[in-house]
């Protein structure tokens, strides 16, 4: 059952200081491939320019009470992020499908009965594909983004599957968080958005090949590093963050700071809700 929320309503331009940016994965052993980078928002009171300060990125596996398993990782990662009150996080991978494809009046509804209507990833992709005519569609949002990929395309129709079915359902089950734009903001609630790294660095004309192995790919990091550093604020402390997320070669660990980065941007969190309520949007 919905818990029913009871806290106040906040305004939806309202800046929040502590932001979490994760990088998401429906594998098998996502506790592995799962990054969470958490940082907090302040101002350089001597050049006036805002700062993001980076104080830890970790594997999701190394939450408290989670594991390597997929399973075990994802719920510590749903009890991890129902603590973060006032905080704003990111979660990259897609909240939603095409409208053409969802069967509710509503967003919730839809995650509310997504379990239902869907039992395996496989069977999500193949339903997915078949009723959209053997076509991949996208959101608007993923037009608007530039999005890579349709919610259900080969590459990441399992993280729509278990960010779905095993984060977004059970938060929203319990009534912990509110997921922006499609809910209200409350305060002492954390606020979740869906981000994607890729669209963040398409939107800055800075989408590098940096993923791999190489000194190549080392060097491709290290200029989407510096680049979020001169241009959005941030702050990593010196030694085993930063080279932790450079020497990271799936990347995985710097799409978690790119997430971060993208909701700390976020000016106003405002958009307009009618066009996205049934698909989700994303913020980049």
């Amino acid at each position: 059952m919905k818990m029913k929320k009871k806290a106040v309503e906040a305004s939806s331009s309202w800046r929040v200081n502590d932001f979490i940016g994760v990088d998401f994965s429906g594998s098998e052993f996502a506790g592995k491939s799962i990054w969470v980078a958490t940082g907090k928002l302040e101002d350089d009171q001597i050049q006036g320019k805002r700062k993001i300060l980076v104080n830890d990125c970790r594997r999701g596996e190394s939450l408290p009470g989670s594991g390597r398993r997929r399973q075990r990782c994802l719920e510590a990662l749903c009890r991890y992020l129902e603590q973060q009150k006032n905080a704003l996080v990111g979660l990259d991978f897609p909240f939603g499908l095409p409208r053409q494809l969802v069967r509710d009046e509503s967003w919730e509804s839809f995650v509310f009965n997504f379990p239902n209507y869907y039992s395996s990833p496989r069977l999500f992709r193949e339903k997915c594909f078949s009723e959209a005519g053997k076509r991949e569609l996208k959101r608007s949002t993923d037009f608007e983004c530039k999005a890579p990929f349709s919610p259900y395309n080969l590459r990441v129709y399992r993280q729509t599957y278990y960010g779905i079915k095993d984060l977004l359902h059970p938060l929203l089950k319990r009534g912990t968080v509110c997921v922006l734009p499609m809910q209200k903001p409350l305060w002492d609630y954390p606020w979740v958005v869906e981000t994607c790294p890729a669209s963040t660095l398409k939107a800055a004309n800075r989408y590098l090949s940096y993923k791999g192995g190489g000194e190549e790919k080392y060097r491709e990091r290290l200029k989407i590093l510096q680049y979020l550093e001169e241009a959005e604020g941030l702050t990593l402390p010196a030694g085993r963050i930063r080279e932790t997320v450079l020497q990271n070669s799936s990347g995985d660990a710097l799409d978690s700071i790119i997430a971060l980065c993208a909701v700390s941007r976020q000016k106003d969190l405002t958009v307009d809700k009618a066009k996205w309520d049934l698909e989700g949007y994303t913020y980049y």
